[in-house]
């Protein structure tokens, strides 16, 4: 039987790699997120390596806000220490070397005006220490900065941006931008920047007076002297500590940003390998349907070998050894593609906002296992049904014509599982948006694609025919006989749309998913703000452009606009700060109980009205909050307004805000304007706010336009991950149609003997795929548009406040898939009339 098998399988080639290519693309999506994955946790954990290899402690802050990822990467949940610490460690037995550590952000600007870097996150200037043996920054050309007017400067910027040293450039700081001379040139340990992140380096001073930290570090890193006793010298150092400050191992601190980093990145992976599941999920139906097809083709070769002995056991593993060899073969070749794919998706993210560092590539051992494990794992799966089918041939059909077709009936079996499944999805549906769950939601979206599955074929033929008479009036005969085709075997044909659903079906749910937070943002930006201006940055700018807008002529009520993180009841939120004169001018917050700037005036708490209903909160109630800098507190909630995703779910007064953030930047100002005021859009973008880096002003409407962009930007990273999936259901179409034409052989000669031309051949072939693709895509569209006003109705208590239907784009999907559908035709249709009709006819 394995001699049997191999020649079964060296036989049918072409189908074989038609099968294989299914699994050969979801395998090499698996491996290349993998190695991306992998590669780039080497690549953080290696700069993290470097930076404190030599750091034997670490002195700062203790965490007072139950912070995630980023708080642990950033430090913004602890407070400064004080710079008086930082004599007495250097005096302590044991210590060799200790440093203030003093960071910030700030961005270089061109020589043009254009902003270098992408924000606050890859803008980092810090003190310089001279040390090299404590400090992972290294000076490879220059001297170290010394006072207020000098920089040193990372040399991937240098070398990207043509500075030597010797230039002066502009660098955007949290309270002005300012020139700098560059006296050096350095290196993070021997890469040219920190993952590409721009590094701009003062001395200490000059580092504490630009980012507001005067008399205070972020940290103090120690390096202890070679044969101290650690744990004794770090008793030494606590003993020293005031309240409110720690020391930590260098070990420890490693394991904590590695663990951090790691928690960051896997949302990246996780999200990448959902798509590669996706991408195996409709090659299984691939694999599936070209199995199920080619048992029912050899009908006649398995009754056969039953008669000469071969046991149904022996069969069985005859059709998953078939499978196995073609899952290994295709996971194999998938393996060597994924490598590729790492750079590709690399690319993609890049594309699409996404920078990541570049570094080489990471092949782990268990790679090569897990995209082997899912290849042949997914095939064989894939490939037990139509294995059980083959089992279950009688003998005596081997003297029976399996070449007439009967019709088919939904089969009993696949009735109940598909009526049960859509009975759950419904259930699980209903529940979802009823009680604004997305889980039930995602788990009724699960069934009710099992339950499309199995009940298709019972709507495959009137579909079919419905679809097909437009092709058989245009095309005549050959439309007329496509259209016969596609309803001759209603689950072949739904069987073979089975993957487009899948993926139609969750590309239609995140086209109206998107287009109902479209209108969402939309109507929030219209609802929430009834100012004139808005000016923003990226992550933050400076204080000084309050100043320089709010006093423009023709500005009646300038509002400023902070965010920052708190705890609310154990909790970490975001907290929104504003300032209260005048706040209906330029915001409107729709209080629905309480006054708004009478409470922000006095430091009291704005709750959104789904915050109050989940906490059972109402004006007069006292909360516990807690803030990184000042630490524990309460507030009074002094009013509640409905849900605005602009503001978020808090909201309080900046004269109560600013102190419990160290140095806090201004995140937006609001402008309002007297009627009759010139454009100030020209005035602001081309001459205030040159000088600082990616802060600039918009209308509502180019405000409400960026905003709709960012979601359009993330749909369309979707839309290309998701595109993998349709290209392997079109590969499914094509394996159908090439096996449709190799069981059709003699009825085509037939058809060329009375008559038919290869043009009509070419267009029946192309008619019946058009038919599939078609039927496919009006399934999945009405699937997905019914899902997507699911999950958008559930999730209207996280800033979905409108559902919308983008029909122009579901109608643009449903054009597409019937071009496809032409498309995935034009080889089999080409074979087809090419058949030689003596050959064709001799046929059995």
């Amino acid at each position: 039987m394995r001699r049997i098998t191999i020649r079964g399988l060296l036989a049918r080639k072409l189908r074989l790699a038609l099968t294989a290519l299914a699994i050969i693309l979801g395998v090499t999506f698996v491996t290349g997120t993998l190695v991306l994955g992998d590669t780039l946790n080497s690549t953080f954990n290696s700069l993290i390596g470097t930076a404190y290899q030599h750091v034997s402690f670490q002195i700062r802050g203790v965490s007072e806000l139950k912070g995630g990822s980023n708080a642990a990467i950033s430090g913004s949940d602890r407070r400064p220490i004080p710079a008086s610490i930082l004599p007495a460690v250097r005096k302590l037995d044991g210590v060799s070397y200790a440093w203030g550590a003093v960071q910030g952000s700030a961005q270089f600007v061109q020589r043009n005006g254009n902003a270098i870097g992408g924000g606050r996150t890859t803008t980092l200037g810090f003190g310089f220490d001279p040390n090299a043996q404590l400090s992972p920054y290294r000076l490879v050309e220059g001297r170290a900065p010394h006072g207020p007017g000098e920089v040193v400067m990372d040399r991937g910027t240098a070398t990207k941006y043509h500075y030597r040293i010797g230039d002066t450039v502009l660098i955007d700081l949290p309270n002005s931008a300012e020139h700098f001379r560059i006296t050096g040139i350095v290196t993070f340990g021997n890469d040219s920047n920190l993952a590409g992140i721009t590094l701009a380096g003062f001395d200490e001073a000059t580092a504490q007076r630009l980012f507001n930290l005067t008399g205070h570090y972020n940290t103090i890193s120690v390096l202890s002297a070679s044969g101290a006793d650690t744990v004794r010298l770090q008793q030494q150092i606590e003993a020293v500590l005031p309240h409110g400050v720690q020391v930590v191992s260098g070990q420890q601190l490693v394991n904590e940003l590695t663990s951090a980093i790691d928690n960051e990145l896997s949302f990246i992976s996780t999200l990448l390998l959902i798509f590669a599941l996706i991408a195996l999920l409709v090659g299984g139906f691939t694999i599936y349907n070209t199995f199920s097809i080619t048992v029912g083709q050899r009908t006649r070769e398995l009754a056969l070998l039953r008669v000469v002995g071969a046991s149904r056991r022996q069969l069985f593993r005859s059709v998953l050894g078939e499978a196995a060899i073609t899952g290994f073969v295709a996971a194999l070749i998938g393996l060597g593609m994924g490598v590729l794919a790492a750079l590709g998706l690399k690319a993609l993210l890049g594309a699409f906002g996404i920078d990541l560092p570049s570094s080489p590539l990471v092949f782990k051992a268990r790679t090569p296992v897990v995209a082997i494990a899912v290849g042949v794992g997914v095939t064989v799966l894939s490939a037990i049904v139509p294995a059980r089918r083959a089992v279950r041939i009688a003998p005596v059909a081997a003297l029976v014509d399996p070449s007439g077709e009967r019709p088919e009936r939904l089969r009993g079996r696949r009735g109940i599982v598909g009526g049960v499944a859509a009975a759950i999805a419904v259930v699980a549906v209903a529940a979802g948006v009823a009680g604004a769950q997305v889980g039930l939601v995602g788990i009724g979206a699960l069934a009710a694609m099992f339950a499309v599955a199995a009940l298709a074929p019972a709507v495959a033929r009137p579909l079919a025919d419905v679809l097909g008479r437009p092709l058989a009036l245009r095309l005549g005969v050959a439309g007329r006989l496509g259209r016969a085709n596609a309803m001759r075997s209603p689950r072949r044909t739904a069987q073979t749309a089975a993957a487009l659903m899948i993926g139609l079906t969750l590309v239609s749910t995140i086209a109206v998913l998107g287009a109902s937070l479209s209108t969402s943002v939309t109507q929030s930006v219209d609802t929430a703000i009834n100012a004139d201006y808005i000016i923003t940055g990226n992550g933050g700018f400076s204080r000084s452009v309050v100043s320089a807008v709010s006093h423009l002529p023709g500005v009646t009520t300038a509002t400023t606009i902070y965010r920052g993180q708190f705890e609310f009841r154990g909790s970490l939120g975001s907290l929104t700060a504003a300032s209260p004169q005048n706040l209906a001018e330029t915001v409107n917050l729709q209080v629905t109980t309480g006054r708004a700037s009478a409470a922000m005036a006095a430091g009291e708490l704005l709750i959104d009205s789904n915050t109050a209903r989940s906490d059972n909160l109402h004006v007069g109630s006292v909360v516990p909050v807690r803030f990184a800098q000042t630490g524990s507190t309460t507030m009074r909630i002094g009013g509640i307004f409905k849900p605005n995703p602009l503001v978020g779910s808090f909201v309080t007064g900046d004269r109560y805000f600013i102190p419990h953030f160290h140095s806090p930047q201004p995140g937006a100002v609001l402008l309002r304007t007297a009627p009759g005021t010139p454009d100030l859009n020209p005035k602001l973008n081309n001459h205030i706010l040159v000088p600082y880096a990616n802060v600039s002003s918009k209308t509502k409407a180019q405000f409400e336009q960026d905003e709709q962009k960012s979601i359009n930007q993330l749909l369309g990273l979707v839309y290309v991950l998701l595109a993998l999936a349709v290209v392997i259901a079109m590969i499914g179409i094509v394996n159908t149609l090439m096996l449709s034409v190799f069981e059709r052989t003699r009825e085509i000669g037939l058809l060329r003997a009375v008559g038919m031309e290869r043009r009509q051949v070419r267009w029946m072939v192309r008619a019946e795929s058009v038919i599939i693709a078609v039927f496919g895509a009006v399934v999945g569209i009405v699937v997905g548009t019914g899902l997507g006003l699911a999950l958008a109705s559930s999730l209207r208590n996280n800033n979905v406040t409108a559902v919308s239907v983008p029909v122009g784009t579901l109608v643009i999907f449903l054009v597409l898939a019937a071009l496809l559908g032409l498309a995935a035709a034009s080889w089999p249709a080409r074979r087809a009339a090419r058949l030689d009709v003596l050959r064709a006819i001799a046929t059995e």
